[in-house]
């Protein structure tokens, strides 16, 4: 069997998977801030990668209607069950050349449920998922269920089957950043 050169592929394709949670017994702290940077051998482009949260506050105005507002959770962040988190994936191209099939993938943790049609990206990027814990992408995920009858009917993935969440960019410019935003639900 031959061996593969990771460095001697052509076009770049990073695949990045920041984790999120290590777990979550009630009530647990869950947020790290960070970022990283990130390069292929070859041709040197450097890509900077930042995670951030966000907790969803919901408060009452004096007419009892509901404002929602989104808290930033630098550092440590303690969430309860229910609690609804806005992740956001920047990732910005610093080289002095654009940067050809980026693809990040973020995994969904297993305390977590993702929020559907909550994922938003700017640019060209194209947003896919995963219900296999990443071995496949697809828009719109499915699955098969057996109906009382017995007939078999193929149906939208339900959110609690979501494991990833991947974003490709065809080219990133010099200098340009790309921004992928989505929400979870703690279980």
């Amino acid at each position: 069997m031959k061996g593969v050169s990771i460095a001697g592929i052509g076009a770049i394709a990073l695949v990045v998977t920041v984790p999120l949670v290590s777990q979550i017994p009630g009530v647990a702290s869950l947020w790290q801030s960070g970022s990283a940077t990130a390069q292929n051998i070859k041709s040197q482009p450097q890509i900077q990668l930042r995670l951030e949260a966000e907790r969803q506050v919901v408060t009452q105005d004096r007419q009892g209607k509901q404002i929602k507002n989104w808290q930033s959770l630098k550092g440590q962040g303690v969430v309860q069950p229910k609690d609804v988190l806005r992740y956001t994936l920047s990732s910005e191209n610093k080289s002095d050349r654009p940067v050809k099939n980026l693809i990040l993938n973020q995994p969904i943790p297993k305390q977590m449920v993702y929020v559907l049609k909550s994922a938003s990206v700017t640019n060209d990027a194209k947003i896919t998922y995963s219900i296999d814990g990443g071995r496949s992408f697809v828009e719109n995920p499915t699955v098969k269920v057996t109906l009382p009858n017995g007939k078999v009917e193929t149906q939208p993935a339900p959110a609690s089957a979501y494991t990833n969440i991947r974003l490709q960019v065809p080219s990133l410019a010099v200098k340009t950043t790309v921004k992928a935003t989505y929400q979870t639900q703690v279980r």
